[in-house]
């Protein structure tokens, strides 16, 4: 790159990697607008822990009587955001940043083997063996499966175990306990088992996400020109990723871990404030578009786009609409879910020619 001169280029003897990384290699281009980007800090924090914050606080909060309708939307607009992003804001970037046409894919060993799509191939085969590890573990721990007709036995079982019990403490004179306990003691377990099924897919979605807003916080904090369009357009972009994880968080049966979805709400909306904020404190020395940067960048968002595909197309499109018992009983609402989700995946996608 050092006897590379853009003003003298001979076709014939001009790598390919010389042409690519000098379009995409850059400065620190940072300048100025300090009060907006430490006002991005607060505006963002508040949008996006909003937005993640409703869906639960409408699933949650009978008494604030949001409309069942309102909460419908938010659900299925945030799974067409999530698969948006996974394709969008996560894939389109990883193959620009390392793909075989990007100046880190031509380069060294890079070039050798398609390390993009390998990174999210992994990725997604990572995810699924975790999935079906958690399941097949939670299965075992319980002693039952996941259909319906093993939790009935599960709970005919119970009962008749019981029962035993019970007319053996009556011929004994010893007190018995009351049906209500048993059935009390049931609920509890199958509420755990819901939980524990439900949130290591859930956990790994939002770590997905939020790598990627690690990303875009930092290069809020230190992006040049394109400053003025990239703030407005993230707020939106935080806003409809947080209720996509909020709408898929409401689903969950977190039963007595009642903490939880606040912290992880929180969680999210602090990861890109925070990215922020340690972009403005290295404003004038990180680079953006500097190799280690956009290897970093193309590895994560790789790996990011690997979680979100999988959950996006399995987690929530295949469970939510293919596999779900209760679609032939609620018609009326089918149409009405799958508007939502093509809605909000079409909004995440036109977000995408500017972030």
């Amino acid at each position: 790159m050092s006897s590379f001169d853009a003003h003298n280029v001979d076709l014939d003897t001009v790598s390919q990697a010389d042409v690519l990384c000098y379009l995409a290699l850059s400065e620190n281009d940072y300048n100025g607008h300090l009060g907006a980007r430490i006002s991005s800090i607060f505006v963002i924090f508040i949008t996006s822990t909003f937005f993640t914050l409703f869906p639960v606080i409408a699933k949650r909060a009978p008494v604030l009587k949001i409309p069942y309708h309102v909460y419908l939307f938010a659900r299925y607009f945030g799974t067409g955001v999530i698969v948006a992003t996974a394709f969008i804001h996560l894939l389109d970037p990883a193959y620009s940043s390392i793909g075989p046409n990007s100046c880190i894919g031509v380069s060294g060993h890079w070039g050798d083997y398609s390390w993009c799509a390998a990174i999210v191939l992994a990725s997604v085969v990572t995810i699924f063996l975790l999935d079906l590890g958690a399941e097949v573990y939670v299965e075992y721990k319980y002693g039952v499966q996941r259909n319906d007709d093993a939790t009935e036995a599960f709970i005919t079982h119970s009962c008749a175990s019981d029962s035993d019990s019970t007319s053996h403490a009556v011929e004994s004179g010893t007190p018995t306990r009351k049906s209500t306990d048993i059935h009390t003691e049931v609920a509890s377990v199958r509420s755990e088992r819901a939980f524990r099924q439900e949130i290591a897919a859930f956990l790994i979605l939002e770590f997905g996400i939020i790598f990627h807003s690690v990303i875009i916080g930092l290069n809020l904090g230190v992006t040049g020109e394109e400053f003025t369009t990239l703030y407005p357009v993230l707020v939106f972009h935080q806003a409809f990723e947080g209720l996509g994880i909020g709408a898929r968080m409401s689903a969950l049966h977190f039963g007595s871990h009642r903490w939880l979805p606040w912290v992880l709400c929180l969680l999210y909306g602090l990861t890109t404030p925070i990215s922020i904020a340690i972009g403005l404190g290295v404003r004038t020395s990180y680079n953006p578009g500097s190799k280690t940067a956009m290897i970093v960048q193309g590895v994560l968002d790789a790996i990011s786009a690997g979680i979100l595909i999988y959950s996006g197309l399995v987690e929530l499109l295949a469970r939510d609409f293919l596999f779900d018992p209760d679609r032939t009983k609620r018609r009326s609402h089918l149409f009405v879910m799958v508007g939502c989700m093509l809605l909000g995946a079409g909004i995440m996608a036109l977000l995408g020619k500017w972030a």
